[in-house]
């Protein structure tokens, strides 16, 4: 970038206009996922005998703050877990479950949480449980032998196991993904393309005769970067015309090249993958003619590098331990903007995604954090996510941006400001990241069928070092705090935004 002057600003100008709508918010972008890894289970959620644990052994202190980011829809089991699991091992009695050997991780898995503790856990966040079906190692029987037990009231060989088991209602699950990442062939019972796209098919058939009213999500590409994106996908979407609701994309994000600036234009990617996706899904709908509405699951996305090269090695020689740490991110300021970006695109492409996951939420890679018999914390990246759930709601407005760009490396043409803005139906929320490391941003922003009276709220995320991080003795050092520098001013919104920083803003109407 060369020498800058001291104080020196780039200058944006974003215009927004009710009349150009992209479409209403799912609250379900704002989901998270947890899955049998590491610690995300045993230690995270559930720890029997820590001071904060219930009567079920869950942590009370954790599920605090999982009650702070309201995840609307929580996927389990899995990911690569899902794809050699039996469900049947996760019910019962505890103390009759057998420890099984997982080979996606290469850990031992006790089984002492299972469907019908993660679906009492999930109610008691005020989430919707979002299950996945073992495609990899299974197959259709599996898959309605679980949604039998799940959701008949009873009756039945498998709804009365579970009125046994002493949950004589139904849980009532009506979020279904078939299988994890089948084009990765990392993947316990990978399968190509048309392989996949049948026994997918064939299991959405089979538990739409059970219930029409289901949600199916097919499994997409697992991140834009595979060979086969958008040909699998098309594939895909073909043999299961009708069938399925969503098609999923993964997207992780990383520094390992060590570019911030990089770093922090790859959402850009993850919005156009999203685009390439939905081209697809129209491409096939228009030839096959299916009435059913198909949108993009976002089901897995976050920042994950920091361990990656160090986990992959310990996978190789470890001797199958029960919930190790693994992949345990520390993250910092930057990662907090990284997601904040990944946050932005989502909103922006609300007229595609409707359901969005991000992977996972306790210890692995997940913006909560513990430490077995002490506290829990909120990691960085936890305080975007939760603005985001909290204040993008209502309609998603198209954001008419006028700002220099750079070259993000693989991601050309990044402007140095990312924006998002919501209609809430009693205001506007504003979404706004810095990603310049040096210059701050002198931010304009004009409205056609507004007219704010004034900034209600304004946050703002940033630090002096752009490493800093919290930890279980200083939790707070990374939050959201009161921003200042915004002011309206003849019916425009003038900002101004130090470098490397987030901002949520409410304008009242």
């Amino acid at each position: 970038m060369g020498d800058r002057a001291p104080g020196a600003r780039v200058r944006a100008r974003l215009a927004l206009d009710r009349a150009r709508a992209v479409a209403t918010i799912d609250p379900r972008l704002f989901g998270a996922f947890v899955e049998h890894l590491g610690r995300a289970v045993y230690g995270g959620l559930y720890e029997p005998g820590h001071p904060a644990a219930d009567g079920q052994g869950f942590r009370t202190d954790v599920l605090d703050l999982v009650r702070g980011l309201a995840p609307p829809v929580v996927r389990y089991p899995g990911g690569n877990f899902v794809s050699a699991y039996r469900w049947e091992d996760g019910v019962g009695p505890r103390g009759r479950r057998p420890v099984r050997l997982d080979p996606a991780w290469r850990t031992r898995e006790t089984n002492q949480v299972g469907t019908d503790e993660f679906v009492a856990w999930c109610r008691a966040a005020g989430a919707e449980p979002m299950l996945a079906v073992n495609l990899g190692t299974r197959g259709i029987d599996a898959a309605c032998a679980l949604l039998e037990y799940c959701n008949h009231p009873g009756g039945t060989a498998w709804s009365d196991l579970r009125r046994r088991h002493g949950h004589a209602r139904p849980h009532g699950v009506r979020l279904w993904c078939l299988g994890n990442e089948m084009d990765g062939p990392w993947q316990v019972g990978h399968k190509t393309a048309h392989e996949y796209g049948r026994l997918a098919s064939e299991t959405a058939k089979a538990m739409r005769a059970f219930d029409q009213g289901l949600e199916l999500v097919a499994c997409g590409s697992s991140f834009a970067g595979m060979p086969t994106f958008g040909a699998w996908e098309e594939t895909v979407l073909e043999l299961c015309a009708g069938a399925v609701d969503h098609v999923s994309l993964h997207a992780y994000f990383d520094d390992e090249a060590g570019d911030a600036a990089a770093f922090l234009a790859q959402p850009v990617a993850l919005e156009r993958a999203i685009r390439a996706v939905g081209a697809v899904i129209d491409r096939v709908q228009a030839r096959t003619g299916a009435a059913r509405p198909v949108h993009v699951a976002v089901d897995e996305w976050n920042v994950w590098y920091h361990n990656r090269r160090q986990d992959k090695e310990r996978l190789r020689t470890w001797d199958w331990p029960t919930a190790p740490a693994l992949l345990e991110e520390a993250y910092d300021v930057t990662d907090a903007l990284v997601v904040a970006c990944a946050l932005n695109a989502l909103i922006r492409s609300a007229d595609r995604v409707r359901i969005a996951c991000l992977a996972q939420l306790v210890n692995v890679i997940a913006p909560i954090m513990t430490v077995t018999g002490g506290p829990a914390w909120r990691q960085t990246t936890y305080h975007p996510l939760q603005a985001a759930a909290r204040h993008a709601r209502g309609t998603s407005l198209a954001v008419a941006l006028d700002c220099p760009a750079y070259d993000g490396g693989p991601t050309p043409d990044v402007p140095w400001l990312d924006a998002a803005a919501a209609d809430t139906g009693d205001g506007l929320a504003l979404f706004l990241v810095n990603r310049h490391a040096a210059d701050a941003i002198d931010l304009a922003v004009s409205f056609a069928g507004f007219a704010p009276r004034g900034v209600a709220l304004h946050r703002t995320l940033s630090d002096p070092d752009p490493r800093a991080t919290n930890t279980a003795a200083h939790p707070d050092r990374v939050t959201l705090r009161a921003g200042t520098g915004a002011a309206l001013q003849d019916g425009a919104l003038h900002a101004l935004l130090p470098p490397r920083s987030y901002h949520v803003l409410r304008l009242a109407p």
